[in-house]
């Protein structure tokens, strides 16, 4: 089995270093980068399964190194913010990162994120090519990770298409946020996480409305929501 590659890219050099040795104890093939805009360009190259990106860098910052890859690739990323540091966690959310962990963190920490992120992204199975989700204008095939509004292509990244695909296996039913987090982002909600409101606000932008102009997503305030069955 082809092990899968990990990007990092932290100005740390010990801390990349000590992440480096922990992943490629647990299975990962990785290799540092020390500053933004290498990172950037060695994330374009199509080479990796998954990027480790740190926010506060040199040269460019890991917000303008997120926004450098996703205007080109939808490549799974990590966002390494600092601890309570709520703004860049939120905008890292909002321009595409599929999680985020707090600095500082613990090696298992990370590997199990990068772990659920990497399971959701390779979960189609055997038998499952044609398996189509259908919802009004909505059609997603979680086999080819591909989304369609009306017959046009969506583009999300890992994490909202999961996200949607839950709300998908369960439209017209009100899924909670805490479902929601366990289900589309491989972990429990924390107090106060307020990640699964960003993905649904970024995936709202991206999906078109339905014929009475409302959005197909809807929020049941305290709970969670609803991909409304039309």
């Amino acid at each position: 089995m082809t092990m899968p590659k990990i990007l990092l890219i932290d100005d740390d050099v010990v801390l990349a270093g000590m992440l480096s040795e922990y992943l490629e104890r647990e299975g990962f093939e990785t290799r540092a980068v020390y500053d933004g805009k290498a990172g950037a360009e060695e994330a374009l190259t199509g080479a990796y399964d998954m990027a480790v990106l740190d926010v506060m860098m040199p040269r460019l910052n890991g917000i303008e190194v997120l926004r450098a890859i996703r205007a080109q690739s939808r490549m799974p990323v990590v966002m390494l913010t600092a601890k309570g540091d709520d703004v860049d966690r939120i905008v890292g959310l909002e321009l595409g990162a599929d999680d985020y962990v707090p600095k500082p963190c613990t090696p298992r920490e990370l590997v199990a994120r990068i772990r659920a992120i990497l399971r959701r992204v390779q979960s189609a199975g055997p038998g499952e090519e044609a398996e189509c989700h259908c919802v009004g204008p909505l059609s997603l095939w979680p086999s080819r990770r591909h989304a369609e509004w009306a017959g046009h292509p969506v583009e999300l990244t890992s994490t909202e298409f999961n996200l949607l695909e839950v709300l998908a296996r369960n439209a017209g039913r009100v899924v909670t946020k805490a479902e929601l987090s366990e289900a589309g982002l491989g972990r429990r909600l924390a107090r106060f996480d307020r990640s699964v409101d960003v993905h649904m606000s970024s995936i709202r932008h991206k999906l078109g409305t339905l014929p009475d102009g409302r959005s197909c997503i809807h929020t049941v305030r305290g709970i969670g929501y609803q991909l409304i069955r039309e």
